[in-house]
C-alpha cells in the first residue's frame, strides 16, 4: 500500500488541542444539539416540513405528563435487570425529561418544561448511589439523557431556578462522576461506550475541559475493550458481534452518541480512522438484514431485531457525502417508532460544511487471515488421515522423516498431552473446524512443542490451536478471553538449543488464540515462514509474569517472513516481539489492539516492516528498544500506523534506520508521531 504523505499527516494532539481550546469556552447549548441545530429544527417544525412534523406530533402524543416520578436514594440493578430497585424508573424518567425539555424548547409550551424540571429536581434531591452489577452501565445510560434535558432547560426561559441547577450539578459530580470516571474496559465494550457518552455530556454541562479531553482520549485510546478501535475491527466486525446483535447495537449507539457530542463542540470523531464508526454500523446492518460477512468467530444469531440510534448516524454521514447503504435501510425500518431520534437527527445545514466525503471500506490488509472455512489446497499424494478421537501423536510418529502429510479431519482433536512435532512432515487441517485442544486435565502448558532439538522441514497449515479452557461457543466470548483465564496455557512453542537448530518451518493459515502464554514462540530458527495466520488474544499475565508473553515471540532466529497475518489483542504482550533476530520481513499484516507495542524489536538487524496496518496498541505502534548493543538496519515504509496510545514509531540506539511513506495519525496525545533517540536508553515501565 502506497501513501503520498511522508511523515506526519494528522495528529490526535491537534484533535485534543482543538478540544481543549473549545472546552475553555464550551458551546451552549452543546450536547446533542447546538443553538444553530435547535433553530433549524424549530423552523422545520413550525413550517410543518417532513419528517420533523410527524416526529414532533408523535413525540407529543407519546409523552405522558402524568407519568410517575418516584426517585429513590439507592438505585440497584443486577445482571440483566435482576434485581431492579429504581433502575427502570430512573431510565424512564431520564428519557422523559429529555423528551419534555425538547418539546418545551420547540413548542414553548410550559407544561413540558415543568415536567422536565420536576424530574430533574426530584432525582437530584434524592439520588445518592448506584450499586450492584450494572451500576456503571446504568449511570452511563442515563447521565447523557439527564444532561441533554438540563442543557435545554438551562439555556432557555424554562423557569429552572439556579439553586435547582446547582443541586443537579451536585448530583452529576457527587453521584454520577465517581461511578463513571474510572471506566470499565475489561467489561464488554458497550460499557465504556456508554460511560464515555455520559462523561462527555457531564463535561459540557459542568464546563470541565479536563473531563471532556479525558473522555475523548478514552474514545480513541482506551485499553482492552474501551475505545472505538478496540470495539470496531478494521473489517467492521465489532467486539460483541459473536455475542449478540443487541449488545452490538447498544455499543454502536453509545459510541455514535459520544461522537455527536464531540461534533457539537467542533471535534469530528465520526471521521476517526477513516470513518471507522460508519464501518461498524454498515457491518452490523448487513448482519441484521440477513447477510453473513466474514467474521473472526461465529456471528451470533441472537437479538437480530434492529434497535438503537441509526438515524442521526445515517444523516450525519450522508450530509458529509459518505454512503451508508445498509445503515439507511435499518434507519428506514426504525423511523416510525423513534420520534425523538428522527426529530433531532439532522443538524443545521452548515454543520457539516467542513466534512470531507470518503467511503467506509474494510481495510484489506491481512484480511481475512487464519484458518478459514474453505477446504485446504495443495494436499496431494500419500497422507495419513486422523479423525477426532484418534491419536494425532501416533500419526505424527508414523509419518516422521517421510515428508508425508498428516491430515486432521474436521472436529476437536483433544490432546491428552503436549503434541511433539517431528522432522520432515506436514500437518494439515481442514480449516477452522479442525481444532487442536490440549486437555486441561493433562496439567501441561503447551499444546505443541518440538519433539526433537533439531527440527527440520515442518509445515503446519489450516487448523486452529485453542488455548482457552473450552472449545465450545459461549454466550459471552469476552468471558473466556485469555486475560480472564488464570490457567497457564501455551500454543505452539518451538525451541532449539542454538540458532539454526530449527530449519525450514512454515505456518500457513494457522489460528492460535486465547493462550495465556505465548501463542507462537520460536527460538533458534532459520528459514521461518508465517503466512496468513491469525494469532490473537495470546500472552496474558501468567508466570513467569506479564509482558513476557506475546501473540508471536521470535528469538535468536534469521531469514524470517511474516506476511498477510493478523496479530491482535494480546492482553499483556505485543503483537510481534523480535529479539536477537536478523533478516526479517514483516509485510501486509494487521497488528492491532495489543497491550504493549504492536511490534517490539530488540537487538535485531536487517528488519523490513512494510505495508502493515498497525493500530490501537496501548504502547507505540513500533518500538525498537536498546538492551545491550541495540539494533541495526531497520526499514519502516508504507505502513498505516494510527491511534496507538504512545508513538507511531519509537526507537532507541538504532543504527541505520529509515522511515518513509508511512501514514501516521492519532498516535499519542501530542503532535510528535515519531520518537527516535540515538541514546542507549533503557525503557523502564
Amino acid at each position: 500500500m502506497k501513501y503520498k504523505s511522508a511523515f506526519i499527516i494528522i495528529f490526535l494532539g491537534l484533535i485534543l488541542h482543538a478540544a481543549e481550546s473549545r472546552c475553555q469556552a464550551f458551546r451552549h447549548p452543546g450536547i446533542d444539539l447546538t443553538l444553530a441545530d435547535l433553530a433549524f429544527i424549530k423552523a422545520q417544525v413550525k413550517e410543518w416540513n417532513q419528517p420533523w412534523k410527524d416526529s414532533f406530533e408523535k413525540l407529543k402524543a407519546g409523552t405522558d405528563l402524568n407519568s410517575d416520578v418516584s426517585p429513590v436514594a439507592h438505585v440497584l440493578r443486577g445482571p440483566y435487570g435482576k434485581p431492579d430497585i429504581g433502575a427502570a424508573g430512573l431510565r424512564k424518567n431520564a428519557g422523559l425529561a429529555y423528551d419534555c425539555a425538547l418539546l418545551w424548547y420547540l413548542s414553548g409550551e410550559k407544561q413540558y418544561a415543568r415536567k422536565a424540571i420536576e424530574i430533574l429536581n426530584g432525582w437530584s434531591a434524592t439520588l445518592s448511589s448506584f450499586d450492584l452489577n450494572d451500576a456503571k452501565l446504568l449511570a452511563g445510560w442515563t447521565g447523557h439523557l439527564f444532561c441533554n434535558a438540563a442543557e435545554l432547560l438551562r439555556f432557555s426561559n424554562s423557569g429552572w431556578q439556579q439553586n435547582d441547577i446547582d443541586r443537579f450539578t451536585g448530583m452529576l459530580m457527587k453521584v454520577y462522576y465517581p461511578v463513571l470516571r474510572n471506566y470499565y474496559p475489561t467489561a464488554n465494550g458497550n460499557w465504556d461506550a456508554a460511560i464515555i457518552h455520559s462523561l462527555m455530556a457531564i463535561a459540557v454541562f459542568t464546563d470541565s475541559p479536563a473531563m471532556f479531553n479525558n473522555a475523548v482520549g478514552h474514545y480513541l485510546h482506551g485499553p482492552v475493550n474501551g475505545s472505538l478501535f478496540k470495539y470496531i475491527y478494521p473489517n467492521g466486525q465489532c467486539q460483541e458481534s459473536t455475542r449478540d446483535q443487541g449488545h452490538v447495537q447498544l455499543g454502536l449507539t453509545e459510541y455514535s452518541g459520544a461522537a455527536r457530542i464531540a461534533f457539537s463542540q467542533g471535534i469530528d470523531l465520526f471521521a476517526a480512522g477513516d470513518n471507522r464508526l460508519a464501518l461498524g454500523f454498515e457491518y452490523t446492518s448487513r448482519v441484521l438484514l440477513g447477510e453473513r460477512p466474514f467474521s473472526y468467530g461465529v456471528i451470533s444469531e441472537r437479538s437480530l431485531e434492529p434497535a438503537g440510534d441509526y438515524e442521526h448516524v445515517y444523516r450525519h454521514y450522508k450530509s458529509a457525502g459518505t454512503e451508508m447503504k445498509y445503515t439507511g435501510i435499518i434507519a428506514d425500518s426504525l423511523r416510525s417508532r423513534s420520534p425523538r431520534t428522527v426529530l433531532i437527527a439532522s443538524r443545521a445545514p452548515s454543520a457539516n460544511s467542513a466534512s470531507t466525503a470518503s467511503q467506509a471500506k474494510p481495510v484489506s490488509i491481512a484480511y481475512p487471515a487464519g484458518a478459514l472455512s474453505l477446504p485446504p489446497a495443495g494436499i496431494t499424494g500419500e497422507h495419513i488421515s486422523v479423525l477426532p478421537g484418534e491419536s494425532v501423536q501416533k500419526a505424527l510418529d508414523s509419518a516422521a522423516g517421510t515428508s508425508r502429510t498428516v491430515r486432521l479431519k474436521k472436529g476437536v482433536h483433544i490432546l491428552p498431552s503436549t503434541l511433539q512435532l517431528r522432522s520432515d512432515i506436514t500437518i494439515a487441517g481442514e480449516g477452522n473446524e479442525t481444532i487442536l485442544f490440549l486437555d486441561p486435565a493433562s496439567g501441561l502448558r503447551n499444546a505443541v512443542e518440538n519433539g526433537q532439538s533439531n527440527l527440520l522441514n515442518v509445515t503446519l497449515r489450516d487448523l486452529v490451536v485453542e488455548g482457552a479452557n473450552t472449545t465450545g461457543n459461549v454466550t459471552d466470548p469476552n468471558s473466556v478471553r485469555s486475560f480472564r483465564n488464570i490457567a497457564n496455557r501455551g500454543g505452539i512453542i518451538l525451541r532449539g538449543e542454538r540458532r539454526g537448530s530449527i530449519k525450514n518451518i512454515q505456518f500457513i493459515n494457522i489460528t492460535v488464540r486465547n493462550c495465556t502464554f505465548n501463542g507462537l514462540e520460536i527460538d533458534g530458527a532459520e528459514d521461518l515462514t508465517i503466512r496468513n495466520c491469525d494469532l490473537n488474544e495470546n500472552g496474558s499475565g501468567v508466570v513467569p509474569g506479564p509482558k513476557l508473553q506475546h501473540n508471536l515471540l521470535i528469538k535468536r532466529s534469521g531469514d524470517i517472513e511474516i506476511t498477510g497475518s493478523r496479530l491482535d489483542g494480546s492482553p499483556f504482550g505485543a503483537g510481534i516481539s523480535l529479539s536477537e533476530c536478523s533478516d526479517a520481513e514483516i509485510t501486509n499484516c494487521e497488528i492491532a489492539r495489543n497491550s504493549l507495542s504492536g511490534i517490539l524489536i530488540a537487538e535485531s538487524d536487517n528488519i523490513d516492516i512494510r505495508g502493515n496496518l498497525i493500530e490501537a496498541n496501548n504502547g507505540s505502534g513500533i518500538r525498537a528498544e536498546f538492551l545491550h548493543k541495540g539494533s541495526e538496519i531497520i526499514r519502516i515504509s508504507d505502513n498505516l500506523i494510527h491511534y496507538n496510545e504512545k508513538f507511531g514509531i519509537e526507537t532507541y540506539a538504532v543504527r541505520k534506520m529509515t522511515e518513509t511513506s508511512n501514514r501516521m495519525q492519532g498516535n499519542g496525545t501530542s503532535e510528535i508521531q515519531v520518537k527516535t533517540s540515538d541514546q542507549r536508553e533503557l525503557i523502564i515501565e
